[in-house]
């Protein structure tokens, strides 16, 4: 048998403190990623040939278990929280990583199961390896640097990303335990969180410790060029409930009077802007507790609204909303009105694996209460008037960005017998992925052509339509997201987006 290099045995520790418990995972997943950060050490700096024997080395992720004896009672007081418990006797577990970025999440998670249930919970070291390359820091690229033979057997020593380990079983619903397994306690095991963290880094061109809970996407630069504008405006202002504004590259611009230890004390890492912009490049708008806002320029297409949203989720936001721009369907409808969708014709096709046509994607009366709430506030628009501008019906959703050249019959007798009010290509996409993630949505777009009735968008009405448009529909958003602030989160985690047979960890 093949010797394994582990870190010291740690016996399971149970605890019945939150903060304990929390600091216990820090322990055990620091010692992880040390020893197997030594031990690539010395592998790149020892002699290697091609017959020379070498030593498997593993480091496993820390988890957190609970072991209930009962069920929730009901004959007891209902529990107001949609998350924080499980409904059954049994066992649960889920591995844990980054306790950099989730130790505050993983408190009140904790915190809410000990107070729920009155058991103990034990953290102990998984059977689960953390693969080597997430057990490196954020800007660690050491395989271009490895000779061909190094790179070969790399496998021998180390545990790699594994795919099988990554998959979305459990918040799809389709993961069943062995008998002898325990049930999850969260939609995310350490695997699956560490490869969405560096997918987000590649594909948003910031540190995944500069996202915010409130999550903004939208599809046009124009939306991006307001939102830095906005940033960099409150960053001047020494009163600003924001303290940093964070651009691609990790472009940290604080806020005026910002003392040092303030900055320390944030954890994301600072750098230079890239010499070329990633594919879908985030901005934060950051609160010291996180409570900011990020804006993520999705771009076109539906693939891209869920490859955005099935990496956000890991983060586990408290909402994220679309703004964008969209065809109006309807004759009454005029190019600048606004359309809040509260419901979906998902022609996306991105997610139809994953979440059947069939399951229905909710309007969430708190998102959409905040966002009608926001477009009155910024326009000053009140009943009769409001409604003039602003129209909630359905919206669909295409894969097909030249969906205008359908059989014009064919086209507008789908749309008819849906009865949607407008079209675009990623608002479906990041509702549904809200709903198969847990993470509440919704949706406010802007009318910028008709092609129905002949407006068709045309580089010029198009560029005097974004320049009148993109700042009061980005303020809505702004203001949207600070009504949901403000209502306070415990409303906003409905339990519409949780299923009857659901795991303890929002």
């Amino acid at each position: 048998m093949t010797p394994v290099d582990t870190p010291p045995f740690v016996a399971p520790q149970r605890f019945d403190d939150a903060q304990a418990a929390v600091a216990h995972v820090q322990r055990l997943y620091d010692d992880a990623v040390a020893h197997l950060r030594r031990a690539l050490h010395d592998y790149l700096h020892s002699p290697l040939a091609p017959e020379t024997p070498l030593t498997r080395v593993r480091a496993c992720y820390p988890c957190v278990r609970l072991q209930v004896h009962r069920g929730l009672d009901p004959l007891r007081p209902r529990v107001r929280s949609s998350y924080g418990f499980v409904t059954h006797a049994g066992r649960y577990e889920t591995t844990l990583t980054r306790p950099d970025l989730f130790a505050d999440y993983w408190r009140e998670q904790f915190e809410l199961l000990l107070r729920h249930h009155g058991e103990p919970l034990e953290v102990a070291i998984s059977h689960e390896p953390i693969p080597l390359h997430f057990a490196l820091g954020d800007d660690s690229h050491f395989e271009g640097e490895l000779d061909p033979l190094r790179r070969a057997r790399l496998g021998e020593v180390f545990d790699l990303p594994d795919l099988t380990a990554m998959d979305d079983a459990i918040a799809n619903g389709l993961h069943v335990p062995r008998a002898d397994a325990p049930a999850p306690l969260a939609l995310f095991r350490g695997a699956r969180i560490d490869y969405s963290l560096a997918r987000l880094r590649h594909y948003s061109g910031t540190a995944p410790a500069w996202f915010q809970n409130f999550v903004l996407f939208t599809n046009y630069g124009f939306y991006v060029d307001e939102f830095v504008r906005v940033g960099l405006a409150e960053m001047a202002d020494p009163a600003s409930p924001y303290v940093a504004f964070v651009e691609p590259g990790n472009v940290v611009t604080w806020r005026a009077g910002l003392t040092d230890a303030e900055r320390t004390a944030l954890a994301g890492p600072t750098g230079t802007a890239p010499p070329r912009m990633p594919q879908m490049p985030a901005y934060h708008l950051v609160r010291a507790d996180r409570s900011g806002i990020t804006l993520v320029n999705i771009g076109v297409g539906p693939s891209n609204a869920k490859t955005a949203t099935d990496h956000i989720a890991v983060l586990r936001p408290h909402a994220w909303l679309m703004l964008g721009h969209c065809a109006g369907l309807r004759h009454s409808q005029q190019l600048g009105d606004y359309v809040l969708a509260h419901a979906y014709v998902r022609e996306d096709h991105v997610l139809d694996e994953e979440l059947p046509l069939w399951v229905p994607i909710p309007a969430l009366a708190e998102v959409q209460q905040a966002l009608e709430g926001a477009v009155a506030d910024i326009t000053g628009l009140s009943g009769a008037a409001l409604k003039r501008v602003l129209r909630t019906g359905t919206v669909a959703s295409t894969d097909n960005r030249n969906w205008e050249l359908l059989p014009g019959h064919v086209a507008q007798r789908r749309l008819s017998l849906s009865r949607a009010i407008a079209l675009d290509m990623e608002s479906a996409t990041i509702a549904a992925n809200g709903f198969r993630f847990r993470v509440p949505y919704g949706t406010l777009l802007c009318v910028s052509d008709k092609p129905l009735h002949g407006a068709i968008k045309l580089p010029g009405m198009a560029d005097r339509f974004y320049r009148e448009r993109v700042d009061q529909h980005l303020r809505i958003g702004l203001r949207a997201i600070e009504r949901l602030r403000q209502a306070g989160v415990d409303q906003l985690h409905s339990r519409k987006l949780r299923s009857f047979d659901e795991v303890a960890f929002q």
